[in-house]
C-alpha cells in the first residue's frame, strides 16, 4: 500500500474523486489532503457536499463511468439487481437530494443493493455524512491501488 501523499494536484484529485469540485481545489490547498478529506469535507456548505457526491457515478450506472469506476463496481449485470438499483437509486436521491455513494469494495451489486435498502430511510443529515466519509474512503483505496 502507498504512503498518503504529502501533495497532490487538483488532476489528481479530481480523478480520485471524479469531477474537479470546491472540494478538490480545497484539498489541494493542503498537506496530507487524504488525511484531511474529512475535515475539509465538514467545512463544506451543504451544497458543496452535493456537488462532490453528485460528481460521483451512481452505483449500477451503465455507461459514462470512468475506467476506474466500472472496474471498481464489477461486471456482475443481474438485470433485476440492476433493475432495482435503478429504482433505489431514484428514490435515495429524490429522499435525500444528492447522490448515494458507498464504498463497494469488491462487493457485488446484490449486496449493495441490501446496504442502498438500509440506508434509504436514515436522516439526511447523517446520509450527507456517511455519503461524504463513503466517499473518501474510495478515494484514499483508489490512491493506495495506483
Amino acid at each position: 500500500m502507498r504512503d498518503l501523499p504529502r501533495q497532490l494536484t487538483v488532476d489528481e484529485l479530481a480523478e480520485l474523486f471524479e469531477g474537479r469540485t470546491r472540494f478538490v481545489e480545497r484539498l489541494s490547498e493542503r498537506d496530507d489532503p487524504l488525511g484531511q478529506a474529512l475535515l475539509v469535507a465538514s467545512e463544506l456548505a451543504p451544497e458543496e457536499k452535493r456537488q462532490v457526491l453528485d460528481a460521483h457515478p451512481a452505483i449500477g450506472q451503465r455507461g459514462g463511468l470512468s475506467a476506474r469506476s466500472a472496474s471498481e463496481q464489477g461486471a456482475d449485470a443481474d438485470p433485476t439487481v440492476l433493475a432495482e438499483l435503478a429504482t433505489l437509486n431514484a428514490a435515495y436521491e429524490a429522499r435525500h437530494g444528492f447522490r448515494f455513494v458507498v464504498f463497494v469494495n469488491g462487493r457485488p451489486k446484490a449486496e449493495i443493493l441490501e446496504v442502498l435498502k438500509q440506508r434509504l430511510d436514515n436522516p439526511t443529515g447523517e446520509e450527507l455524512e456517511t455519503a461524504l466519509g463513503e466517499l473518501v474512503a474510495i478515494a484514499t483505496d483508489r490512491w493506495a491501488r495506483r
